[in-house]
Parts: structure tokens; sequence; C-alpha cells
């Protein structure tokens, strides 16, 4: 997305309806600064107990972040996802954070979707591959997750 379209996108928040936006900007910050696998790890823990988020829950916590952040709102793809996931996760929902590449040329994104979409990204599904995903715990632990306890 360029930076012109998004800064577009930004509209202006009542004050009162910011703060929660701007703690999950600041606590996305330090957070996109993690290795890969730490992130994975943190934002894995920051799922649990939430309900699986809807596109227009996404959205909407999307178009906050990106609404008190001019640096969500700008190239930084990793912390404005982070941020969206945080965000939704603060309301009890959460979407599937996604990080991933294209090759020709080589590019690095994050994004975050809901209900299969992705969400407020111009470039359509499989433009970029996904190589870590964070998708919304099922509501019944697997087999696997409960023999992992």
């Amino acid at each position: 997305m360029s930076q012109t379209m998004a800064l577009a996108e930004r509209t202006r928040l009542p004050l009162r309806h910011r703060v929660l936006p701007l703690l999950a900007v600041g606590a996305a910050r330090p957070l996109a600064r993690l290795k890969p696998a730490r992130l994975r790890t943190v934002l894995e823990f920051a799922r649990r107990g939430a309900a699986p988020a809807g596109a227009g829950q996404a959205r909407a916590a999307r178009d906050q972040v990106v609404s008190v952040s001019m640096r969500c709102a700008g190239q930084n793809c990793l912390q404005r996802s982070i941020a969206t996931a945080l965000l939704c996760r603060a309301r009890g929902v959460w979407p599937t954070w996604c990080t991933g590449v294209r090759t020709h040329p080589f590019a690095a994104h994050a994004w975050v979707e809901a209900e299969g979409r992705l969400i407020g990204e111009p470039h359509p599904e499989g433009y970029y591959k996904p190589l870590l995903t964070v998708p919304p715990r099922p509501a019944h632990p697997t087999r696997q997750e409960a023999a992992a306890r």
C-alpha cells in the first residue's frame, strides 16, 4: 500500500476512542523488534481465550490503528499488523496475523486476515506467501494441543 493511500484513509477519532488504539500501537512497537520465533510465541499467548474476529471487527481495529499512528499509516506494516491484532484482542477477538514474502521482486509484508479475507490490503490474496501465521485458537483444543498440556 502506498503511503499516500494509507494517509488519505486516516480519519480522526474522538479523543475518548483513541486510548485503546494508542495503547495497542505502543505495545506493538517493541514487539515488532522481536525475532520472529519469539514474536510468534508472544502473539500465540496473546490470542488465548479470544473468539475469531469478524472481518468488520478487524477492519475497524486496523482503521483505528492507522488513525492514531502516522508510523502505522505509512510503511510500517509489521507494527500496524501487530497493533491491529492486539486491539482486536483487547476487544475479545483475534484475527489471523500473518507475515510473508513475495519473490519477484523480493519484499516482506505483514497483515491480518479475518473470515478468510485480507483486511485493508490493496493486493490480491496470494500476492504474498505466508511464512508465519497466528490464527485464532480453536474453541476446542485438538488432541495434540491437549496432549501438550
